[in-house]
């Protein structure tokens, strides 16, 4: 009777467990590009940490302009920056050592991840972006 009780204890802590995990973010190539470069200071859900790595999630920033978001792949970031009125004043390396496919396979993960949606960017439009440095 106990093995039987602490079986069945067993499955469905197990099923609760399974139940409440967070749906996959779509996986592929950027979202393995973004687990290598990118979720250690944007965190898993791209909620980033407050006052120094910027959010992901719904900014003008990754669903705007797509070639000040290739820029900062591209160039990093020095200087403090605002964002949906917060501060974050960490310094992001320049991730110019990607290929032009990898960042717009990151980026285009980005822009359609964490509540994002918009358009894809292309390893073309990273390659004009990195020519006219």
């Amino acid at each position: 009777m106990r093995i039987v009780f602490v079986w069945s204890l067993f499955f469905l802590t197990t099923t609760v467990f399974a139940q409440n995990k967070k749906p996959a973010i779509k996986s592929g190539p950027g979202q393995q590009v973004y687990e290598q470069y990118c979720l250690t200071c944007h965190q898993a859900d791209g909620g980033g940490v407050p006052n120094l790595n910027p959010p992901l999630k719904q900014t003008d920033w990754v669903q705007g302009d797509k070639t000040r978001l290739i820029n900062v792949i591209l160039k990093g970031l020095q200087e403090p920056i605002e964002i949906n009125g917060e501060t974050f004043d960490n310094v992001m390396p320049a991730h110019d050592f990607l290929s032009d496919k990898e960042i717009a396979d990151v980026l285009t993960f980005i822009r359609n991840s964490f509540g994002n949606k918009a358009d894809a960017i292309t390893a073309e439009d990273v390659k004009k972006v990195r020519s006219a440095k």
